[in-house]
C-alpha cells in the first residue's frame, strides 16, 4: 500500500456541495483475500463466508493451490495475482509464461472463473518494474495461442506512480514511473485490458488530518468538497480516482478502463482516526458509491470494477494499521457492520 499520492491532497477547498444523484446501473464490489496471518480460517471456510455474504468476486495476491481449489465451482470471479518475485521469470520467455499458466490457471478450468491475471502488485516504480510489460506480453501471447481469451492480463499500481494530484486535472506520472507507465498503457490500450489502481483516502487523511476533512475522506454525504474547473468533488475517493484517470489520459490512455484493485479504511492501529465506526462509514459509503453511484466527475458514465481491502485482519502484516484493514476478524466475525454481512 505505497500511497505517495497522499502528499498531493493536503488542501481541501470549501465549496457548497449538492446531493449526489444515483443513476448508473449497479455493479458488484469485490474483496481482497490476503493470507498474511497465522490464525486465518481455512480457504474452504473463507470461501464459504464470501459466498454466504453475497460477495461476487475476490482478489488473490498469489496462486495458492489450496485457495484455488476452494474456489473451484464457487461461481466467484477471481483476480489471480502473480508474485512480484516471479515477474522476471515470466518476462524471460513465453515458455516460462506457459509453465506458470499450466500450473496455476489451466488445471482449474472451467471450474474457476478468472477475470484478471495481475502481473505483480505495486512494483512500479522499482527493481521489478522493468519486467511487468514483458511478462504481460508473454502471458497474453500464451493465452491467445491456447484460445483462453476470456481472462484479462494487467497489473496493479499504487499512488507512487502519480504526482501533482491536487487538483485532479493536474495529475501526471512521476518522471521515474513515466517511461514504464507509458509502455504499459500502450500495451493495455492496444489489447483492451484495464489498468488496476490501489486508492486509499485513509492515507491522505492520516498524513494531514488538519487539512483534510474526515467527512470528505470517509465519503460522507454532508462533506464539503471542491471544484476542479467545472467538475465538483464531494469526496476524496473520486478526487484520487480522477487524478489517476487524468494521468493515464495524458500518457496516451484515453478510453482505457481504470479499475480499483484496493480501497479501504483501517479499524485500528493509529489513534482516533482508525476506529471500527470510521471503517464502517468508509466501506459502506464506498459500497453505495460503487454499486449505485454515477461514476466519478470526470467519468460519470464509467462503472469501474472495484475491490475492498480486505477480507480479514492479517496479523503477519506490519504492525499498526496494516493489520487492521479486515472487514472480518480471523474468527469470521464482522469487525464492523458491513454491506455484505452487517451482523457477521
Amino acid at each position: 500500500m505505497e500511497l505517495f499520492m497522499i502528499l498531493n491532497f493536503m488542501l481541501v477547498l470549501v465549496v457548497g456541495v449538492s446531493e449526489i444523484t444515483f443513476a448508473a446501473p449497479p455493479r458488484p464490489t469485490g474483496i481482497n483475500y490476503g493470507l498474511l496471518g497465522d490464525n486465518l480460517p481455512t480457504p474452504t471456510d473463507a470461501v464459504a463466508l464470501v459466498k454466504r455474504c453475497g460477495m461476487s468476486k475476490v482478489r488473490l495476491f498469489e496462486p495458492k493451490p489450496e485457495v484455488l481449489q476452494a474456489l473451484r465451482g464457487s461461481g466467484l470471479g477471481v483476480s489471480l495475482g502473480i508474485r512480484n518475485e516471479d515477474l522476471s521469470t515470466l518476462a524471460s520467455s513465453t515458455d516460462a509464461a506457459r509453465t506458470w499458466l499450466t500450473t496455476n490457471y489451466y488445471p482449474y478450468i472451467p471450474d474457476l472463473n478468472v477475470l484478471y491475471i495481475t502481473a505483480g502488485n505495486e512494483v512500479i516504480p522499482g527493481s521489478n518494474a522493468q519486467y511487468v510489460v514483458p511478462a504481460l506480453k508473454n502471458i497474453q501471447s500464451v493465452l491467445t495461442q491456447d484460445k483462453k481469451t476470456g481472462v484479462l492480463p494487467t497489473t496493479v499500481v499504487s499512488g507512487a506512480v502519480f504526482q501533482d494530484t491536487y487538483p485532479p486535472s493536474g495529475a501526471t506520472f512521476t518522471s521515474e514511473a513515466l517511461p514504464i507507465m507509458t509502455d504499459l498503457i500502450t500495451f493495455l490500450k492496444g489489447a483492451g485490458f484495464p489498468l488496476l489502481v490501489n486508492i486509499y483516502p485513509y492515507f491522505a487523511y492520516a498524513a494531514n488530518p488538519s487539512a483534510i476533512s474526515l467527512d470528505f475522506a470517509l465519503l460522507q454525504p454532508n462533506a464539503t468538497g471542491f471544484m476542479d474547473g467545472s467538475l465538483k468533488y464531494t469526496n476524496l475517493f473520486d478526487a484520487m480516482y480522477d487524478a489517476a484517470v487524468w494521468a493515464v489520459e495524458k500518457a496516451g490512455g484515453e478510453g482505457l478502463n481504470v479499475y480499483v484493485s484496493e480501497t479501504g479504511w483501517p479499524s485500528g492501529g493509529n489513534g482516533a482516526g482508525t476506529t471500527p465506526e470510521n471503517a464502517a462509514a468508509y466501506v459502506n459509503n464506498f459500497y453505495k458509491l460503487n454499486m449505485n453511484g454515477p461514476g466519478s466527475p470526470k467519468r460519470p458514465n464509467a462503472s469501474p470494477d472495484a475491490y475492498v481491502f480486505a477480507l480479514f485482519n492479517e496479523n503477519q502484516k506490519p504492525a499498526g494499521v496494516e493489520q487492521n484493514f479486515g472487514v472480518f476478524y480471523p474468527s469470521m466475525k464482522s469487525v464492523y457492520s458491513n454491506p455484505w454481512c452487517p451482523s457477521g
